[in-house]
């Protein structure tokens, strides 16, 4: 547990000094989304993280959970995802290994995995054409073959009202 507040004291730091160098306000609201999407271990979308912030009591409004977000994707602290949808998703970034992304596109769901092939393929484009690749973003869509598949009876009762 300790290193996960080692992580967010280094989060906070980078983001007080991302916020300094560019003039911005330090607002304790600005904190507590951080805090909020540090907390979290799954992707999310902007009203699921203002619906959060709001059930926790915290006095938010869209606007600041938007513009927060747009710094701290600027800052690297936070990246941003397009997964085929209207909405884009979030997740947080600091500490996390590479890894790419699968997209059921009956429930939506989205399931990260890591595989070290391609790292490999990554690396050996780059040298084939000689180009530095800094980093990547690999999405499989498709249908999850799981028939118990919870995600896709939440979608489809969703759906259906």
């Amino acid at each position: 547990m300790s290193t996960e507040i080692d992580k967010f004291d280094s989060v906070k730091k980078i983001f007080t000094a991302y916020l300094e160098n560019k003039g911005l306000r330090k607002t304790p609201e600005r904190f507590a989304i951080l805090e909020e999407i540090y907390l979290r271990d799954d992707h999310f979308d902007v009203e699921e993280l203002y619906i959060s912030m709001k059930n926790k009591k915290y006095q938010v409004s869209r606007a600041t959970v938007y513009n927060t977000l747009d710094v701290l994707v600027e800052c690297d602290l936070v990246v941003k995802h397009q997964f085929g949808r209207n909405q884009a998703q979030f997740e947080k970034s600091y500490g996390r290994r590479q890894h790419d992304h699968l997209i059921c596109t009956d429930c939506h769901k989205v399931t990260e995995f890591c595989d070290p092939r391609v790292q490999t393929i990554q690396s050996l484009v780059g040298e084939m054409l000689h180009f530095n690749v800094m980093h990547h973003s690999l999405i499989f869509y498709g249908s999850c073959t799981n028939k118990n598949c919870e995600h896709r009876a939440n979608f489809q009762a969703r759906s259906q009202e």
